[in-house]
């Protein structure tokens, strides 16, 4: 029988539908699927048939389960959406790339711009066109690249006299040296370790990050007073980018408290010639809440991100589609353009008269996969307001744990804080230790062993943390708590 593509769909759904609601497999299947794995480059090849055998059979049971199960919490990942799903698998279909606009070949530019604005819309962070920077990246690592790669370029170019001076043209040692610039510096709080990675790739060196808390007990809360004392070196030769964790990614929480904190940040980087990056990855989408009293704390709080200069946000986490997606939004193509651009390459240019800016010059990557065809999709199947439930009910679940968890008496909820305030401003991250130390020491081991859930183990104030992130569009609230708050007891019930 020959192979054939819609066959092989079918035997790949049947094994999805037939996959366990675990989230991760057993150790035996991981061993078993290891051992089929072929370590050398056969000599005639085994053929279509045995190989497509290969891969139903022997190498999905290795696989953990973020898209099959609802209690996948680790990490920040979200599941795929059916339609998603489908959306994928007309990209690979159709093998698109996006990389150059030519309308009159491709409308595949065109809907990766039509998606981009309705991001931009369910965000409510204005109109499409208030953002004429804007991309989708492999992720929130590679919109962070290019946020702090704009604020570089911004902050030296502000002191450059000369346009032909910019720093995408003459590089970043000559362009400091003109601008009498001694240091660039990143000011932050718990900075994502994707944001150190960022700086290091952007020449500015993973030391440029520093960190500017207000407290020791609220390390990621920023504080403002050092904030304007560091913007205050611009005098000296040095110039910053500022960048807002929105939230942070061990405890979900913000660098800052709402619109006003936001707000004099503005007032301070205008004022001192600084770049506002927001780094979002999850965080973003919590102005997509609805507008109701209970997340009237979550949506204050994510008031004023319109301010910023740059966002990063990620699609493969909350917004579920599959990895990898990520967007990036500032207010100007040009300065995109400006370092992202492919020179001397006639045939990669889509004409002066283009509408829509050919996105390999407005980001890392020219040859790219498709990646919007699904974030299209996801957005014209459930909209806003079909959007806001399923992130509502993300954070109801995740409100909910952190109600469990603060009343057992075998769990610590971490950071400490008034309870209401806490739970009021609870997203989608759930921090927590287990109060015995000889059974905090092997929590997270110990919950995952049970299959029944995932989660990740962090640090927090020096000690081992356990952090559970709800990000499926899975969710039921009931159910999940249920399985949360049994699989939780019967792992404090163990020895100490």
């Amino acid at each position: 029988m020959a192979f054939s593509v819609s066959s092989s769909y079918t035997k790949l759904r049947s094994i999805l539908d037939a996959t366990p609601d675990a989230p991760l497999p057993s150790p035996a299947s991981i061993q078993e699927a290891t051992k089929t794995i072929v370590s050398s480059l056969p000599i005639h090849g085994l053929g279509e048939e045995a190989t497509e055998a290969h891969l139903l059979r022997d190498l999905p049971r290795g696989f953990n389960g973020p898209k099959t199960s609802s209690n996948y919490y680790g990490f920040v990942t979200g599941g795929v959406l059916p339609i998603a799903e489908a959306a994928d698998n007309i990209v690979t279909a159709f093998d698109q790339s996006p990389m150059v606009h030519l309308p009159d070949q491709s409308i595949s530019t065109i809907v990766e711009d039509r998606a981009l604005n309705m991001l931009v819309e369910l965000a409510r962070l204005g109109a499409g066109p208030d953002w004429g920077g804007k991309t989708f990246t492999t992720g929130a690592t590679g919109a962070n690249i290019l946020g702090l790669a704009c604020g570089r370029e911004a902050v030296l170019n502000s002191r450059l006299e000369d346009a032909g001076s910019q720093v995408g043209a003459i590089g970043l040692l000559a362009a400091c040296q003109k601008a009498g610039v001694d240091e660039i510096q990143v000011l932050t709080t718990m900075g994502h370790s994707s944001l150190y990675k960022a700086a290091s790739v952007a020449g500015l060196g993973r030391q440029s990050v520093k960190e500017i808390p207000v407290s020791e007990s609220e390390p990621w809360k920023m504080d403002l007073d050092v904030l304007e004392r560091e913007l205050r070196r611009s005098s000296n030769g040095v110039v910053s980018i500022v960048v807002i964790s929105a939230g942070e990614v061990n405890s979900g929480k913000w660098a800052v408290s709402g619109p006003e904190e936001m707000e004099r940040i503005r007032f301070l980087c205008d004022e001192y010639a600084a770049w506002l990056h927001i780094d979002g990855a999850f965080g973003v989408f919590a102005r997509s809440l609805p507008k109701t009293s209970e997340f009237a704390s979550l949506i204050n709080q994510a008031s004023g991100l319109e301010l910023a200069d740059s966002i990063t946000g990620d699609c493969h986490k909350l917004l579920n589609v599959p990895y990898d997606c990520g967007f990036f939004l500032t207010r100007s193509a040009q300065m995109l353009s400006a370092i992202f651009q492919n020179p001397n390459a006639a045939y990669l240019s889509s004409g002066p008269d283009a509408s829509i800016p050919s996105p390999l010059n407005i980001g890392l990557e020219n040859s790219r996969r498709f990646r919007a065809l699904p974030v299209y999709a996801v957005l014209l199947t459930y909209g806003r307001e079909g959007l806001g439930e399923m992130f509502a009910r993300q954070v109801r679940l995740a409100r909910s744990i952190s109600r469990f968890i603060e009343s057992s008496d075998d769990y610590e909820l971490l950071p400490s804080s008034s309870k209401e305030e806490y739970f009021e401003t609870t997203h989608i991250v759930v921090l927590f230790r287990a109060r015995d130390e000889k059974k905090n020491a092997e929590l997270v081991k110990n919950i995952n062993a049970t299959r029944k859930m995932y989660v990740s183990g962090t640090k927090w104030e020096g000690k081992p943390a356990c952090r559970i992130a709800v990000s499926t569009w899975k969710v039921e609230v009931e159910r999940d708590l249920r399985l949360v708050m049994d699989v939780l007891r019967d792992v404090a019930g163990g020895p100490s």
